[in-house]
């Protein structure tokens, strides 16, 4: 049992039809007989529900603790205290706007791409996005073909690993370690040949992009 008999289960329990479920999850009609096939409910629109019906999202959501479960018998029994994770992992989507080079610094190269990432992570960095990395001068924590995903709006604090452009235009990732007058941006490389760059504050202007939060690596994008 999923989300398409929980849906049906909310329907019989509570009296009501289609269109009702669609005005408490202030959604279409059309929404609901999305869920009713299987497709799931957006976040505010199952709050509505819970809110409106006294559910909780797990009984909308998941395959062996839902409503329909629990109506049927069917339902296991939870230890007491325990809690109920969501069992089927849900994705969002992050736009990938380019390539940041984790060497010499270079202005990044503008794709047209969605790259999946985990809901949790998303909902926490609402308008992050991802880079694909270029070069290895940060191959100890993030390889070469790996994307990773950028918060445009978490401040780089000294020992982040941050996206900065340098002087208006060229972007570099690499951590970042602040001091009085200076910025430092250091590689984490297996490679012996890259060297710290000192920036001076009277020298370059610098912008901080945003700060690195998660990352996925090449073969999980196969």
């Amino acid at each position: 049992m999923g989300i398409a008999e929980n849906i049906d289960a909310v329907l019989v329990k509570f009296d009501i039809n289609q269109d009702a479920l669609a005005r408490i999850a202030d959604v279409s009609p059309g929404a609901v007989s999305g869920w009713r096939k299987g497709a799931t409910p957006r976040k505010k629109a199952l709050q509505n529900i819970c809110d409106a019906l006294g559910l909780q999202p797990d009984d909308i959501l998941s395959d062996h603790y839902g409503l329909a479960a629990k109506e049927h018998g069917m339902a296991p029994k939870l230890p007491d205290g325990a809690k109920l994770p969501v069992e089927a992992p849900r994705t969002a989507y992050a736009p990938l706007f380019g390539r940041v080079h984790a060497g010499d610094a270079q202005e990044p190269e503008v794709l047209d791409d969605r790259v999946p990432v985990p809901y949790e992570v998303l909902q926490n960095h609402k308008r992050a996005y991802f880079l694909e990395v270029e070069g290895d001068c940060m191959s100890r924590v993030y390889p070469e073909g790996c994307r990773v995903l950028i918060d445009p709006d978490r401040t780089p604090q000294s020992g982040s690993i941050a996206v900065v452009s340098i002087d208006g235009a060229d972007y570099i990732m690499r951590r970042m370690l602040v001091g009085a007058q200076t910025l430092v941006l250091s590689p984490e490389s297996y490679s012996d040949e890259w060297e710290d760059i000192v920036i001076k504050s009277d020298e370059h202007t610098v912008e901080m992009v945003g700060t690195v939060v998660w990352y996925q690596p090449a073969k999980e994008m196969e």
